[in-house]
């Protein structure tokens, strides 16, 4: 019998298997996927101490960065929703790195209200569906609309949470980053990092991961990258095999 097959059989239930930690999401309404992933794999963490991943779901993407980083003292996960805080203590618990990452339940605009801490890096996976058609039920509203946490509202309360030289980062779709990138700038940020992701090369970009730092006196030249994510054939690009090596099995 073929043994990568035997170990996929003895694979956990209701979660993903990454080389290091297993995140269980069969509690949270937005399961694993490639776009946490990305931004979990490409959020830079040189001499990042203190993180915060606001509406950190299962906790996938504080997991990776505590995998990556090896300065870090703590990493804060903000998530509203109860059943999906609860699920990510549980698999920060789980983890090798359980001792510095810390899950809040509690809206970003509270936590950013009354907490003194300061963040070298913030992270977000963030709503970006406008409200329309309702969800089936309040909890995948509240995970994939803007309802309860507005892209003008993340942007403030990140600059309330970040330091001088901290960076604040995104993945969003591709027009509706273009859109974040104007309301940032209103906002006083200033876009360093960006790159911009297609399927394959044939298409166009669907997604963009986007890094901003608060606006200062030095003039920062902002880095443009890209990432095709699949070859025209559907096997993934060496480029992007690079990214997830880490964390993905059998890679």
């Amino acid at each position: 019998m073929n043994q990568k097959k035997v170990k996929k059989s003895g694979l956990r239930k209701g979660g993903f298997t990454f080389k290091q930690f297993f995140v269980a999401h069969d509690k949270c309404e937005m399961k694993v996927g490639t776009d946490g992933v990305l931004l979990g794999a490409w959020a830079p963490i040189d001499n990042v101490k203190k993180a915060l991943d606001i509406g950190t779901g299962s906790g996938l993407i504080a997991l990776m960065l505590a995998q990556r980083a090896n300065k870090l003292e703590c990493i804060d996960g903000i998530e509203l929703d109860e059943k999906a805080a609860l699920q990510a203590t549980e698999n920060a618990q789980e983890s090798p790195w359980h001792s510095i990452i810390h899950i809040h339940h509690s809206d970003i605009y509270n936590y950013a209200e009354n907490t003194q801490t300061q963040y070298d890096l913030i992270v977000s996976n963030p709503p970006y569906f406008e409200p329309s058609i309702a969800c089936r039920n309040d909890m995948r509203e509240q995970a994939r609309y803007t309802k309860t946490l507005t892209h003008e509202g993340l942007l403030e309360s990140a600059q309330s949470l970040i330091t001088e030289s901290g960076l604040f980062c995104v993945v969003l779709p591709y027009l509706i980053g273009e859109q974040f990138i104007e309301l940032a700038e209103k906002k006083e940020w200033i876009l360093v990092k960006r790159v911009n992701i297609k399927d394959s090369a044939d298409k166009p970009y669907h997604r963009i991961l986007l890094a901003f730092q608060r606006q200062s006196k030095v003039n920062i030249e902002c880095s443009i990258d890209e990432l095709i994510i699949r070859h025209n054939e559907g096997y993934y690009t060496e480029q992007f095999r690079s990214w997830v090596t880490d964390f993905y099995l059998y890679y």
